[in-house]
């Protein structure tokens, strides 16, 4: 009899993430020094080439304690040793709560009695820019990429689900922030493709009924059920009322929605950096008449693309700031500059758009 159905689900999931990082991580082989005449390596190949296989590599995953994450900490753990992978874990604490070093802890331990070795606890200190959420994650990913780099781990797993993709991609939608808001989270990000989330065309009962049947203790932070927090009110009671209103479905539709938005984006992105080159004088500035000549979804992606070039925060650079900058292309009336975030302005100067530092 083999595993309950949400079991072979979640290990057959990362599984898979587990083979694509093999093929990558074959794909780029360890270059060693000539042998001496003296000297014997170990086959014919190796001594022709130069090469030998990389060592087998080091995967993380990200557990918080709560169920979607201790889910993917014990299929990691399952399936890794089979694939020649080490298999390893990193907890943060925000400590926003009272004891949240105690339950840290207790990650920790959960992870090694599942195998996990290395494994790590971290603690960071949660600023304001941008809001409580966006601190948080800020502080967390900042966590995992230095530990990451300090294991030199090849990826990251995240135990995001298809029910918080939707939660983004209706949370882009309140924005108005566009396509690339609407294409919610990447199944590959970060540098070099660090972030690998496994999770994404699962619901998140999977990952709890999974735990359940393996008797997996979870935390349930509190956090997620405080209407203080916008995607919390989300969660209970904004997507509900939406099932209630149009029927079943939603979240899935929603996750359907934010891989097609994705593929769009991408496909303008890729327009909007070879567009790029094609709009700029001798001097590298913006002609503004060839900047009017492309489609709008192309230009302002030209006109983000050189806000960031400029020092504007992407985090902080948003479709309305980018709509004014537009209009001094598409609705030129002799007005003045235009302040961006990261103190960049942008001006129409002689035919030309300027976008620098103030």
């Amino acid at each position: 009899m083999g595993p309950h159905p949400a079991v072979a689900a979640i290990r057959l999931a990362v599984r898979r993430v587990l083979h694509d990082l093999l093929t990558e991580h074959h794909r780029a082989p360890v270059a060693v020094p000539h042998a001496l005449p003296h000297e014997h390596p170990p086959s014919s190949r190796l001594r022709s080439s130069g090469e030998v296989p990389p060592s087998p590599p080091l995967v993380l995953v990200a557990c918080s304690g709560g169920a979607d994450s201790m889910a993917l900490a014990s299929a990691l753990a399952f399936e890794s040793p089979k694939l020649g992978i080490r298999a390893g874990g990193v907890t943060v604490d925000h400590g926003l709560q009272p004891g949240s070093d105690a339950r840290a802890a207790e990650v920790v331990q959960r992870m090694r009695e599942l195998g996990l070795d290395p494994v790590d606890s971290v603690a960071v200190t949660v600023g304001r820019t941008g809001g409580p959420e966006a601190a948080a994650r800020d502080a967390r990913y900042a966590a995992l990429d230095t530990a990451a780099e300090r294991h030199g781990a090849a990826a990251v797993l995240l135990g995001h689900t298809r029910d918080d993709q939707a939660e983004t991609v209706l949370l882009g939608l309140a924005r108005g922030s566009g396509i690339r808001s609407l294409s919610g989270m990447a199944a590959v990000s970060g540098a070099g493709g660090r972030y690998r989330r496994p999770f994404l065309e699962l619901d998140r009962q999977t990952a709890r009924k999974a735990c359940m049947v393996q008797s997996l203790p979870v935390w349930d932070d509190p956090h997620n059920a405080d209407p203080a927090y916008t995607r919390s009110r989300l969660r209970h009671e904004g997507l509900p009322a939406l099932e209630k209103a149009l029927g079943k479905g939603v979240v899935e539709a929603l996750a359907r929605t934010a891989q097609l938005s994705r593929d769009d984006a991408d496909a303008l992105d890729s327009w909007a950096g070879q567009a790029e080159a094609t709009v700029r004088d001798a001097t590298g500035l913006l002609e503004c008449a060839k900047l009017y000549a492309l489609p709008p979804a192309v230009r302002r992606r030209v006109l983000r693309r050189a806000a960031i070039a400029a020092g504007a925060p992407a985090g902080s650079l948003f479709a309305r700031h980018i709509e004014e900058v537009d209009r001094l292309i598409t609705g030129w009336r002799g007005q003045g500059a235009i302040n961006l975030p990261g103190k960049v302005v942008a001006q129409r100067q002689g035919g030309r758009l300027v976008i620098r530092q103030g």
